[in-house]
């Protein structure tokens, strides 16, 4: 296979601005389909939508890999979903691309989803295209949405095509590097017919062609030469610059069109072959096994060892199904691989190239290649190899749930079946958590939102037979200090035999964003400043463990603990008494006894909500908000519809989806994605403590 005709590339975007459409026309425009489908309404469903709530819903829960031949090019398509309570969908997708396609709505723009998704993208440097949709709806604005892209993403979004008409009257757009009008017909759009630029056109199109190359001229200095003497920019540099700035992540080209009226969709399919990158082009880089933080590069040469990714499983009747990306090397049926984070040696058993849920058997797969895997039992982010010990990819970024509630079978007989579906989506979502709670024995479900844990809840009735009933909704709280102080603690304890001996000196205070960042995620940032062996140095790991067991449940409401920096400063030992478990004790016993003196607070999660309804509905839906002790951020009225920003705590947004809808006539929708952790008010924080206390108590 020649790598330089291979993509793998990923649709993502904001709730409703036409992903699972888009992946639809491609389908059938690379002629792997035969027949378009629509998300909603009647048939089938879309193809990319293969589970039956997604078609009830009209929503994508799950990513879905397909492969299609477009032009010589095989481009490996994952659509991905738009609620940022599928979030991991999104971040494990991305992981293992190379390329990605940013989908915008031409009215909505840049929305809450959208800055999401590009974080996601610049977390695993993710070249893109951007696709302006529904280029056909009333109040289409391209030109605002390329603007919202340079000003609120901070990327160089250039329009690579002007529109052929507006709202209901689109009809095609201009091509700026050919200075071509292509239009659709056929009755689903099939063919392409390219025209010279309609005369009212001309000037508007030159004028953005010549915007298009001042801005491309920045990534080269051949055309900012060529511009400067007023010579013609040949074709063939203007491909070769925006491919070079596209790959560099500098530069994000804009492409329009409407895939429900399947109008301009082919022009992307031709910039995805051109623009964005194949698995060559990208340096990818492991952590050696056998030397600690040392880097190998991986190469895209099937003769080296195979390297890939475990990055989605799921869990069907036909057993486990195991995405997988490919980095370098060739794997083949039956043989056996190292995963190399248990060690274990396993049989791949079949391989198989995914066409939504449909399977199609292969004997093996290449670097660069997406595949599925039967026949082995791993977890989500692992590698592997086909030597032991030979590399390890750095895993996703997997966010923290923000919701709990409680689940128990409605029927005593169906607790193992339940059991049963909690583990398999504990082991397909990695954002999906369970646990017991050990005061009330009851099973514990957390998730990204209610949403999200509504899904599951659904998928454990329907997939499993199994009724359960559910508590209301939980928010996961966390404790934290405010003040710093200094510790000196001392544990002296004398019994029969050797005594127990352990003494610290230092300080605990609150987090700063320099110490996040140094945390690298964790919640309490440890540092060693003893010296001259005032604690010998193999009793330290003991202190911080020991703190660190502490931070499971803090001492106002039993929640975890975070943000907290410890700076072990001196202390003494002695020679007989101490030991690992004496100095773990005794910052244990310091944590407890002091943390009341950093003034500790609950923090709640505060979520970013964006809210869109007709103008007319602004006043009561703001005055709601504000009684949900929200904040609002911004407000801006465009066409007659409001678009409302505001920071609302989770705890206050339980059940508001029907809030609004009787708000707003049924007209308003809004989103909602985790901002931050705020300290709770002061009368609310001692009603949660108090609730809590009852919760604990034994009944």
């Amino acid at each position: 296979m020649d790598l330089k005709k291979v993509r793998n590339i990923g649709i993502s975007a904001h709730i409703d601005s036409g992903k699972t459409t888009l992946s639809e026309r491609i389908l059938f425009y690379a002629g792997r389909i035969h027949k378009i489908e629509d998300v909603r309404g009647g048939g089938d469903g879309a193809t990319m939508d293969h589970m039956e709530l997604e078609k009830e819903r009209g929503i994508t829960i799950t990513s879905a890999a397909t492969t299609v031949q477009w032009k010589g090019n095989t481009i490996n398509l994952i659509d991905t979903p738009g609620h940022v309570d599928f979030t991991v969908e999104v971040e494990r997708s991305l992981r293992v691309l190379d390329g990605a396609v940013l989908v915008l709505c031409s009215v909505g723009g840049v929305q809450s989803q959208s800055m999401t998704v590009d974080r996601q993208m610049k977390r695993y440097n993710v070249p893109r295209l951007a696709f302006i949709n529904k280029m056909d709806r009333t109040g289409s604005n391209p030109d605002s949405v390329v603007q919202q892209v340079r000003e609120k993403l901070g990327a160089d979004a250039v329009a690579m095509q002007i529109p052929i008409g507006k709202e209901e009257h689109f009809q095609g757009v201009v091509d700026l590097i050919t200075m071509k009008a292509i239009y659709n017909d056929g009755s689903n759009g099939e063919t392409l017919r390219v025209e010279a630029i309609p005369a009212d056109l001309q000037e508007k199109a030159e004028a953005a062609r010549h915007h298009m190359l001042e801005s491309l001229s920045m990534y080269s200095d051949e055309m900012m030469e060529l511009l400067l003497s007023e010579e013609t920019v040949p074709e063939a540099l203007i491909h070769k610059v925006v491919r070079d700035a596209t790959i560099n992540q500098g530069f994000t080209p804009v492409y329009m069109g409407s895939a429900f009226k399947n109008k301009s969709v082919q022009p992307l399919l031709d910039a995805v072959n051109q623009y964005l990158p194949n698995p060559l082009d990208r340096e990818l880089t492991a952590l050696d096994a056998k030397e600690d933080g040392k880097k190998i590069r991986l190469t895209s040469d099937p003769k080296d060892p195979f390297v890939g990714m475990a990055f989605k499983i799921v869990d069907d009747e036909y057993g486990q199904l195991t995405y997988t990306r490919i980095y370098q090397g060739t794997v083949a049926k039956g043989e056996q691989y190292f995963n190399q984070r248990s060690g274990r040696k396993e049989r791949f058993s079949r391989i198989v190239k995914m066409h939504s849920d449909k399977r199609e058997e292969i004997d093996r797969a290449f670097a660069g290649d997406i595949v599925a895997i039967m026949g082995i039992d791993c977890a989500s982010g692992d590698t592997y190899c086909s030597e032991p010990k030979y590399c390890t990819l750095e895993s996703m970024f997997i966010a923290a749930p923000v919701i709990k509630m409680s689940i128990n079978p409605i029927s005593r007989d169906n607790s193992d079946k339940l059991g049963k579906a909690l583990q398999r989506f504990r082991k397909e979502d990695p954002t999906f958590q369970v646990s017991t709670d050990e005061e009330t024995g009851e099973t514990v479900i957390a998730g990204m939102g209610e949403l999200h844990l509504e899904i599951y809840v659904e998928r454990i009735r329907r997939e499993y037979g199994v009724d359960v009933e559910v508590g209301a909704p939980k928010v996961s709280y966390r404790e934290s200090g405010m003040v710093p102080f200094a510790f000196d603690h001392k544990r002296k304890k004398q019994t029969g035999g050797s005594g127990q001996y352990g003494h610290i000196v230092g300080t605990l205070t609150p987090m700063n964003d320099e110490d996040r960042e140094a945390a690298a995620g964790s919640e309490l940032l440890f540092v060693d400043k003893v010296t001259g062996g005032r604690i010998p140095k193999n009793f330290i790991p003991a202190v911080e463990k020991g703190f660190r067991n502490m931070l499971d449940k803090g001492p106002l409401a039993g929640y975890p603990v975070v943000g907290l920096k410890v700076e072990l400063l001196d202390g003494s030992y002695h020679d007989v008494d101490s030991s690992d478990m004496a100095f773990m004790l005794t910052a244990q016993e310091c944590f407890r006894e002091n943390f009341q003196r950093m003034k500790p607070v609950l923090l709640e999660p505060i979520m970013l909500m964006e809210v869109e309804c007709p103008d007319s509905f602004q006043g009561p839906v703001v005055g709601q908000i504000s009684s949900k002790r929200g904040m609002v951020v911004s407000t801006d009225t465009m066409n007659k519809i409001c678009k409302i920003i505001a920071e609302v705590p989770l705890a206050e947004t339980f059940g508001y989806s029907t809030d609004l809808r009787s708000q707003t006539q049924g007209q308003g929708t809004f989103t909602m994605e985790l901002c931050k952790y705020s300290p709770v008010p002061g009368n609310i924080q001692t009603e949660i403590i108090a609730d809590r206390k009852r919760e604990l108590q034994p009944a």
